[in-house]
């Protein structure tokens, strides 16, 4: 467990908003974050506050702060409904390069999920789906995790380094997530390569768009149905990960993104789908990536993220 505390740094106690009054506490009351609490926390929250696989991927640099400027949001919430102990880790110490960090950054979230503990990943790239994923593999085995990619691109690129597109293809390809348990979810035709396309399809990838989505009465409808029938020919529960890249939000509920798009989910269908993740018995980790400060709008990306993050934590069993 010492590696875990060894590999991060503590959180900024600047970021635990308190109003100092009993009748009206806020998340930054409760939160815990001395070494000595971790063993009774049931979420940890873990920042990894690097763009540099943005950067390859030749997106708008930012989403390093993203991990303390949501935390700030995150705070200045309300107790409401929130029965789990909450413990924040801090941030991954940052390496030298992507593939040191992302190393790091698996070994710690091993560690959670050997530790019985629901995660909470804030990016930073959306690479850091492939050492989420990774650890997920190791943790669990390959056959008995399911991953959920709410995106508006498949992040499935091939290059000659990895990048915030190539993450699911590094688990594909190297056989840590299985096809038939992976699922895109929101994802727009015009930001997908047909090439890339036809790769997930032949491999039998789930594939849930935009306007699938949009078909159906409620956001999480699709997925829901998809996801149940996966349960009900496996012979005991799937863990689950879900990846939220903020890009998949349209850019009026979320401005501040990596890569922004006038189309793409509602607030409050993003909203929707996290409940229907903290709504599984299994999902072990939830993860928000691509969220940009930089290029914010009152604070409108990082405060829905927030509210993300208090659904789960209030949905959660």
């Amino acid at each position: 467990m010492r590696e875990i505390f060894e590999l991060t740094t503590r959180p900024d106690v600047e970021l635990y908003a308190s109003r100092n009054d009993p009748n009206d506490p806020r998340v930054g009351d409760i939160v815990r974050t001395t070494e000595d609490q971790y063993a009774a926390a049931a979420v940890v929250i873990l920042g990894c506050p690097q763009d540099e696989g943005v950067r390859r991927n030749r997106g708008r640099a930012g989403a390093a702060a993203a991990p303390d400027a949501i935390r700030k949001q995150f705070y200045r919430l309300t107790t409401f409904n929130i029965r789990k102990s909450i413990f924040d880790l801090g941030n991954l110490k940052i390496e030298a390069t992507l593939e040191e960090t992302h190393d790091n950054h698996a070994a710690v979230v091993a560690q959670l999920l050997r530790d019985g503990k629901r995660v909470i990943v804030l990016g930073g790239g959306n690479d850091i789906s492939y050492p989420d994923g990774a650890a997920m593999a190791d943790v669990f085995g390959p056959e008995w995790w399911i991953g959920v990619n709410i995106d508006s691109h498949l992040d499935v690129r091939i290059s000659d380094e990895r990048n915030s597109g190539t993450q699911f293809r590094q688990l594909l390809d190297e056989k840590l997530l299985l096809p038939s348990y992976f699922y895109e979810v929101g994802f727009q035709s015009h930001f997908c390569s047909p090439v890339y396309y036809e790769y997930i399809r032949d491999l039998g990838v789930h594939r849930i768009s935009l306007e699938i989505l949009r078909s159906r009465t409620e956001a999480d409808v699709e997925l829901k149905e998809q996801i149940r029938q996966k349960f009900i020919g496996h012979s005991s529960s799937l863990n689950t990960f879900f990846g939220f890249d903020i890009d998949a939000v349209r850019s009026a509920d979320a401005p501040g993104t990596s890569a922004p798009s006038p189309l793409g989910l509602r607030a409050g269908e993003f909203i929707q789908l996290v409940k229907y993740a903290a709504s599984l018995a299994n999902t072990k980790i939830i993860e928000f990536t691509e969220v940009n400060p930089q290029y914010d709008v009152d604070d409108r990306t990082t405060k829905l993220v927030a509210i993300g993050m208090h659904r789960f934590c209030t949905g959660i069993v």
